[in-house]
């Protein structure tokens, strides 16, 4: 077959290719809304993501707590602090070097105890000048008195022959004058020996000065300064130790004004001698009995509280000054045995939560929420539930978490 032939039937051959049709309008309109809409659906759900690790929210939080036996009987409850009733951060009366440190952190202290000692060796060294002074003025007195015995017994042999006319008046009246005389240098010397004295007695209350001595009874506390430092003076630089009276150790607690009638006792409502439960932060397995004794002398009307003060009724070994106490105040005092029972650690129901098949609650780490596996067990009181195992007393909670409510959420407490 020729070429000629072969092209003529090859235009002959019908073309079943579709041929590419243009885009519509309705298509091009709708792909943009297609690929915005996606973009607002994941930029939603990475906000609902996002949101709250970036805001802040409003949570209302609790604590958990160690709940006693004697709880049936709490009238108020409030938080504060060991604080000593009686003092002393123990100066030096002069200035100077310390020589010697005679106590350590911890030592158990009497009045008057001498516990540290300054360098001494020029009050010594005035103290036997004066002395000497001392000595040396004696000495003129001695010399003094002998000299006026003598003119005095001339005066005797003159005035004896003056009265059977041997001799005239002129040499007893000289010897008189002179027995005058000496007997003023006595006065002198006996003057300047009691001045030469108390000039001994003050260098010697100097010297005593530099034995830095108790004010009272009570422990060291913290570390006492080095031999070497220089203290004392107008200024009070350095202090040598701080002492601190254990046995005035009381807990000053913060109780709100309006709740404190209901501590008063007596028939006009001013007596103070409530029974009381007081729990330290550092043990809080551990029980104390109190007796609210006084009430501070103000109101804090920025919180609107009054300071009551508690006595420890019971032993305190290994309560120490600044321990964070919860006291409670109640209707009557604690029993032995009920002292005996073993406090249950207990938290707010509505503080509970489920994750999974896991209880949780998330507690507070500053501004951020952690979540926290807890065992809890039965009912303790009202809306309260034992843990059995799970965050240690006084840590913050949040109340009533939300299925939102996340690990890392930043958070903001409030009352409402």
């Amino acid at each position: 077959m020729s070429d000629q032939l072969s092209s003529d039937l090859a235009s002959l051959r019908i073309d079943r290719t579709p041929a590419a049709s243009a885009p519509s309008p309705w298509r091009k309109a709708v792909a943009p809304v297609v690929v915005v809409g996606a973009l607002a659906t994941g930029g939603w759900f990475g906000w609902q993501q996002l949101q709250p690790r970036i805001y802040k929210q409003e949570v209302r939080t609790s604590e958990i707590a160690m709940l006693s036996p004697s709880q049936a009987e709490v009238t108020v409850t409030s938080t504060g602090y060991v604080i000593p009733q009686r003092t002393s951060k123990v100066g030096s009366k002069v200035p100077g070097r310390l020589a010697k440190v005679l106590v350590k952190e911890g030592d158990i202290v009497k009045e008057g105890q001498v516990i540290a000692q300054l360098e001494d060796a020029d009050q010594r060294s005035a103290v036997t000048a004066a002395g000497s002074r001392v000595g040396v003025a004696s000495a003129r007195i001695s010399a003094a008195k002998a000299q006026l015995a003598e003119v005095s017994q001339q005066v005797a042999r003159e005035k004896a022959l003056v009265a059977k006319g041997a001799v005239g008046r002129a040499n007893l009246e000289n010897l008189e004058a002179r027995e005058a005389s000496l007997r003023e240098a006595v006065r002198a010397a006996e003057a300047e020996t009691r001045a030469a004295q108390a000039e001994v007695g003050t260098f010697h209350v100097g010297l005593q000065d530099r034995a830095i001595l108790s004010p009272m009874n009570g422990r060291i506390v913290g570390k006492p300064a080095a031999v070497g430092e220089y203290v004392g003076g107008i200024a009070g630089i350095g202090a040598v130790a701080e002492i601190i009276d254990f046995d005035s150790l009381l807990v000053e607690t913060d109780v709100p004004e309006a709740r404190l009638h209901l501590l008063l006792k007596g028939p006009d409502k001013t007596k103070l001698d409530t029974p009381c439960e007081i729990v330290l932060d550092a043990y809080p397995n551990k029980r104390y009995r109190g007796v609210a004794v006084a009430l501070g002398q103000r109101v804090n009307r920025a919180k609107a509280t009054v300071v009551v003060k508690v006595r420890f009724a019971d032993d305190i070994e290994g309560v120490l000054p600044e321990m964070s106490a919860r006291v409670s105040f109640l209707t009557k005092a604690i029993t032995d045995d009920a002292l005996k029972e073993a406090p249950k650690k207990v938290i707010p129901a509505e503080a509970v939560a489920t994750r999974g098949d896991q209880k949780v609650v998330f507690t507070v780490d500053g501004d951020k929420l952690q979540q926290t596996p807890i065992k809890v067990g039965g009912a303790v009181g009202a809306g309260m539930l034992e843990v059995l195992d799970g965050p240690t007393p006084g840590t913050k909670v949040v109340m009533n978490p939300s299925a939102e409510t996340a690990d890392g959420q930043r958070i903001k407490e409030t009352d409402k």
